[in-house]
């Protein structure tokens, strides 16, 4: 732009840019309503206009601010391509009959060139005529709007922002003279936005032209496709309450009403859509599905919906590629190579037909197969894609579309459409040419130069611009003459295929909610001097309209009731839809389920897999997995770095299950059960104990029988010979004392034995303890005896008569006291009780039944007691075993307990590693085995004596003296 501006330039600078505003809202210029422009559209009007228009701006330009209240000032010429038809109340519409909009690159040096458009789209130019056929349906109408005739501006917005604003401006702006004055003729423009927002006025009108209906401009606009170019006419149209009716345009982006508060649709919103597809996919049984979008804000939005409504629902999205707005060859062949790497066999794609046709011509080319793609509404009944070509790569196609009617009368309006050369009929012709594949040319004679201008008129959209393309193109392609007279009728294509319109039937719809608002707002049908016609003479605003046409509630012909809710939405029904293959070999669209977003949830979805074609034709629904599920039994392990569905399969621990396939955790069994060697259900565990029954418990009672046998076979032999000196040597008494414990330690050992029970658990220890610590203390007599007895022979030693019966009894008393006294203490305190142990279940797979000990201190002390006693009793004996006696008892105490200490040493380690019943069988072994010990050591010498050598039981022989 060179230097700075100077103060002239500044001002004309700000007159360019507060005039197409002026045009907008009358009385008010100021910088804050200059926002409503894109900023896009305010570089290009800088950058361009200004150049070209700053040397010949005049006095004229600055005196258009003082008369700009009282009339509409263009600056240039802004006028589009329309097809139009006047009526009392205009109707304004936006259809993307192009696809493909290039991006211009702006030299700021001259005026911006408006950037041609390319790549017809029969479907939309179907759609542009299906709301020429509604406006001509309801004028013919005598129940709705009597009296009034509805006419239509409609433009192509190239399904381009910049576009599209400009084909706004160009709506809200058109002239008389632009229009044709046979058409336009005493129209006049009047937009009144209430008088409590600040309220504006355009106008441009005859002086002559009184103020009523026959004046109004346009006052509701229906459109447009594409979310991107919907914001932007929705955020400029917004403050000034134009209603602004979309029919395919889905973006959850439109729901914000403080951005967008004239906006409404006949569509669902995307939020709704994104829910069946989450539904639908998951249904399905895909956790492992890519993701396709484009960089507009349909794709963005719905893709990000639906990938965080799908990880909610435990699904993965594999990849995501963005297909840019014109891609290089390059990334045309980068994404296909994603989508043949990937083990994602699901695709959903966020896109519209013209943006998929490179990407879906590379993998044609290449062959691909097995994708099994699931379609949004946008490209689902995309006739573009049903070429034969495409036929192996998309069969199979499902995904969401609006429910499909056939509208009575459209097929033959559409087939009676014909080429003009009149005004107002280009973008008929564009659409001759396309489907005919020929030229139109009106007169044979014409001269190169308005053959020139007459093509650009057709192609370019902008009548001011003459494009170098047109000759080139004309000699470069020629093509055959078209004669006007071809039929229609013979022709397969988006446009003639009107068996279940969609998008047309939200047009169709869109029309109608409008026709229905200005038949309450004009009073139409009600009684007064316009009796059963509308008030036309009443003058009526923007918001008015649009107040309405949100309270509007109807049923149409097809019995579908029509309204808006309080984010204007209307009712969110989906068709879904499957690509098959019929007899011909072409591709047709079945309907093969419905999703009804307002019914309760689990009831929205219906779906007949029997009638679906999967990918390739087959019958069987797709895998789509990162992780094949885990077998029962097993669970998944997540991959570190990997989403969720990657994972691999553990097995489930002992006393866990898995009883479905794809667990994510193991269940562990409830107490008392068990899993199973499959680890797929939990069975009762076999409960163990040491059991009178088994071979083990056998012999350790056998053993036990044979302890008590033996003691009470000795006691009966000392019971007869009591009266002999060995048996009354170290007191007789104690003798049978002594065997009567071992009798009891024998016999505690059963109580060890056989299910654990609340007595036998309390009787175990403490009958062990008590019987063990009696034989331990009779010892210890019989020990301090033989000492004593020894030194009785020293003379003048008295240590025998002062340790005497008596003494004896209360020694054995004394010893045996604080083991009672521990034992009693430990069962009322902290008494030991049966229990179902599960610990062992991993190695053996049963439950252990078992006494369990809440206080463990009491039996480590009891066992400490015993030791004590044991220890003073071997000490005390191994003193004494040199004494010259022939029969010297403290060697025989010495020698059991000796044997008594190894047994005991050796049971605490067999005791500590011996798993469930086998502890109980080691403590009783070990009680046996010292019981017997201390048994046959002790007795079973004097046994010998008395039944084999009685001559040896008399005092000389006890004395040493007998030889």
């Amino acid at each position: 732009m060179g230097g700075p501006l100077n103060v002239t330039q500044a001002l004309h600078l700000w007159v360019l840019f507060s005039i197409p505003f002026i045009a907008l809202s009358g009385f008010s210029h100021s910088v804050e309503k200059r926002n409503i422009l894109s900023t896009e559209e305010r570089a290009e009007k800088r950058d361009g206009v200004l150049i070209e228009k700053m040397n010949d701006l005049q006095v004229e330009e600055l005196s258009a601010i003082e008369s700009a209240s009282t009339q509409c000032v263009r600056v240039g010429d802004n006028e589009r391509l329309a097809l139009q038809m006047d009526g009392d109340v205009l109707i304004g519409g936006f259809f993307p009959l192009h696809y493909l909009a290039s991006e211009l690159q702006h030299s700021y040096q001259s005026k911006p060139q408006v950037p041609p458009c390319s790549g017809f789209d029969h479907r939309a130019f179907r759609w542009m005529m299906t709301m020429a056929f509604t406006v001509e349906e309801i004028n013919n109408k005598s129940s709705l709007l009597p009296g009034v005739k509805l006419g239509y501006r409609l433009l192509d917005s190239c399904d381009n922002v910049h576009s599209s604003l400009r084909a706004l401006f160009s709506l809200l702006t058109f002239s008389e003279s632009a229009a044709g004055d046979e058409q336009m003729l005493g129209m006049r423009n009047t937009i009144d936005l209430t008088s409590e927002k600040e309220q504006t006025l355009l106008t441009t009108q005859d002086d002559e032209t009184p103020r009523c209906l026959s004046g109004s401009p346009i006052p509701a606009v229906i459109g447009l496709a594409s979310s991107s170019p919907t914001r932007a006419v929705a955020q400029v149209l917004g403050p000034f309450d134009i209603p602004l009716v979309s029919y395919f345009a889905t973006c959850t982006c439109l729901n914000d009403k403080q951005v967008y508060p004239s906006f409404l649709r006949t569509v669902p919103s995307d939020l709704f859509q994104v829910g069946g597809l989450v539904q639908l996919v998951t249904f399905l049984g895909w956790q492992w599905v890519g993701t396709i979008g484009t960089t507009d804000d349909y794709s963005q939005y719905g893709i990000q919906e639906f990938s965080n409504h799908f990880r909610r629902n435990g699904g993965c999205v594999a990849f995501h590629l963005t297909i840019p707005k014109s891609p290089t060859a390059a990334e045309t062949q980068d994404m296909a190579d994603m989508l043949q790497i990937s083990t994602a066999n699901v695709v959903v794609v966020f896109a519209v037909e013209g943006q998929l046709w490179d990407l879906f011509l590379e993998l044609s080319r290449r062959n691909v197969t097995g994708i099994q793609w699931v379609a949004s509404e946008a490209w689902v009944t995309a006739g573009l894609l049903t070429f034969p070509n495409f036929h192996d790569l998309l069969e199979g196609t499902l995904g969401f579309s609006f429910p499909g009617v056939n509208i009575p009368g459209l097929k033959e309006f559409l087939l009676n459409v014909r080429p003009s050369p009149e005004p107002g009929m280009e973008y008929i012709n564009m659409f001759w040419e396309e489907q005919f594949g020929c030229q139109l040319r009106f007169d044979l004679n014409v001269t190169n130069e308005n053959e020139a201008d007459t093509l650009d008129h057709r192609f370019n959209l902008d009548s001011q611009n003459v494009s170098v393309v047109t000759n080139e193109r004309i000699n470069a392609d020629p093509k055959p003459v078209c004669t006007g007279s071809e039929d229609l009728s013979l022709t397969t294509s988006s446009y003639t295929d009107v068996s279940r319109v969609r998008i047309s039937y939200n047009v169709y719809k869109a029309v109608f909610a409008i026709a229905h608002a200005l038949h309450n707002l004009l009073n139409c049908g009600s009684a007064g001097i316009n009796e059963g016609m509308c008030d036309k003479n009443r003058e009526f605003t923007a918001g008015q309209l649009l107040y309405h046409l949100k309270r509007g509630n109807f049923t149409n012909q097809f019995q579908e009731r029509v309204y808006f809710d309080a984010n204007g939405e209307p009712v969110p029904l989906y068709d879904i839809i499957n690509w098959q293959k019929d007899n011909k070999g072409e591709i047709r669209f079945v309907k093969v389920g419905g999703y009804d977003g307002s019914a309760p949830l689990g009831q929205q979805l219906k779906i007949n897999g029997s009638a679906i074609v999967w990918t390739g034709g087959q019958s069987q629904v797709p895998v789509s997995q990162c992780s094949a599920p885990c077998r029962p039994g097993s669970r998944q392990a997540r991959r570190p770095g990997k989403p969720q569905c990657c994972f691999d399969c553990l097995p489930c621990a002992d006393g866990e299950i898995s009883n479905q396939t794809g667990s994510t955790e193991c269940i562990k069994c409830p107490d008392s059960y068990w899993s199973d060697k499959d680890k797929v259900k939990c069975v009762a565990g076999v409960e163990e104990f040491l059991s009178f029954s088994e071979t083990m418990g056998i012999v350790l009672v056998l053993l036990t029988l044979l302890g008590v046998v033996l003691t009470a076979i000795i006691t009966a032999i000392f019971h007869r010979f009591r009266t002999t000196p060995i048996v009354k040597a170290n007191n007789s008494e104690i003798s049978f004392l002594l065997l009567l414990s071992l009798k009891l330690c024998f016999l505690c050992s059963l109580v060890f034995i056989g299910q654990p029970s609340v007595w036998t658990c309390m009787l175990r220890q403490a009958a062990f303890g008590i019987s063990f610590v009696i034989c331990l203390s009779c010892l210890l007599v019989k020990t301090v005896v033989v000492l004593l007895a020894f030194r009785a022979n020293v003379p003048s030693s008295g240590g025998l008569k002062l340790f005497g019966p008596t003494q004896q009894r209360t020694m054995i008393f004394c010893t045996t006291t604080p083991q009672i006294c521990l034992c009693v203490g430990w069962l009322l305190g902290a008494p030991p009780f049966p229990v179902r142990n599960p610990t062992y279940q991993a190695s053996y797979g049963k439950i252990v039944l078992e006494c369990k000990e809440p206080w463990p201190l009491g039996f480590y002390l009891l066992l400490s007691y015993i030791g004590l006693l044991a220890f003073v009793c071997l000490l005390l004996a191994f003193l004494g075993r040199k004494l010259p006696d022939t029969f010297n008892e403290a060697k025989l105490i010495t020698f059991s307990m000796l044997i008594f200490w190894a047994v005991w040493i050796c049971f605490i380690p067999a005791y500590v590693s011996s798993p469930g019943k086998f502890s109980v069988a080691v403590e009783i072994f070990a009680i046996l085995a010292s019981s017997f010990g201390l048994l046959l050591c002790i007795f079973v010498p004097k046994c010998y004596i008395i039944l084999l050598h009685p001559e040896r039981n008399i005092r000389k022989g006890m004395t040493g003296k007998y030889r």
